[in-house]
């Protein structure tokens, strides 16, 4: 039986944000979800044996599930914006050292993090692409900005469509609700931060860190360019190379749940077995 989960609201200067937490005591793996989706498309991780070995921490970004819309939209959904409020929450949660298992946005919001933020012990990317500043459409199949992930006004068809290409089939009626729920205004925000060049220079930034990264991402994504990971010369990547997952589109943590948290597993394994299990991941208050 999995242990019981805590759902808290925090309230932060970026508005209240959702917390959900399994009671666990082992080192903290922070969950940050993609582009108008929440929290819950990380259920199968909770349910999982990542949920016995660590403390799960899973957060609702500002503008989506469960968390309040920003104060301040032009201050809160940039991923400077996102970065500072997660690094603001974790603060007030008691949390100074973790890692981080970012999809999509999320993994680009972890990767502004290595920028501002010495407690992360090692990082997650999947369906993330650490593209230059001003050259995100390197490492997509197809620019972002100009498709649905950054248009602010979404009909059912358009909900539908995006659900299907981020996540794949079959749709889950619980992302089409977060796609829904999820600011508009987000969306539009982050390509237009994104244009006027705020944030770091991912891929520099991916290149120069010594972190232990795991790049884990489904064989089929139709979103990314996996042979553009592939080039990339990470400073510390586990296994000197990056993982696809057979078959598994853009969400291979739900699809392909088994082998991904296996692998997760074993990445965070090799990070304790480095760094002693209380050496850097503690887990504060």
């Amino acid at each position: 039986m999995q242990p019981p989960r805590l759902t808290q609201s925090v309230r932060t200067s970026h508005g209240a944000i959702c917390v959900e937490h399994s009671r666990g005591n082992g080192p903290p793996l922070l969950l940050i979800h993609g582009n108008s989706s929440c929290r819950g498309v990380f259920a199968r991780q909770f349910q999982s044996a990542l949920a016995d070995r660590h403390r799960l921490v899973a957060m609702d970004l500002p503008g989506h599930g469960q968390s309040d819309d920003a104060r301040d939209p032009a201050r809160s959904y940039t991923l400077p914006g996102l970065a500072d409020c997660i690094i603001e929450l974790l603060e007030i949660l008691g949390i100074s050292g973790l890692s981080i298992l970012g999809w999509s946005l999320g993994g680009h919001i972890a990767i502004e993090m290595l920028a501002r933020f010495d407690g992360i012990n090692g990082l997650i990317l999947t369906g993330t692409p650490p593209v230059r500043r001003n050259g995100m459409a390197e490492g997509f199949v197809a620019s972002p900005g100009r498709g649905l992930p950054g248009q602010r006004l979404l009909g059912e068809a358009e909900v539908d469509a995006f659900a299907r290409h981020m996540f794949g089939e079959p749709v889950e009626p619980f992302l089409q609700h977060a796609i829904r729920r999820s600011d508009g205004r987000c969306r539009e925000q982050l390509f237009l931060a994104a244009r006027m060049g705020l944030g770091v220079d991912q891929r520099r930034v991916i290149e120069r860190s010594t972190v232990p990264v795991a790049v884990i991402n489904g064989s089929a994504d139709p979103l990314i360019r996996l042979d553009y990971l592939d080039g990339i010369a990470f400073g510390n990547l586990w296994e000197r190379r990056c993982h696809r997952l057979e078959g598994a589109g853009h969400a291979p943590f739900w699809h392909a749940a088994d082998a991904f948290n296996a692998m997760a597993g074993q990445f965070l394994g090799a990070i304790e077995s480095m760094s002693g299990r209380s050496g850097h991941a503690s887990s504060g208050g």
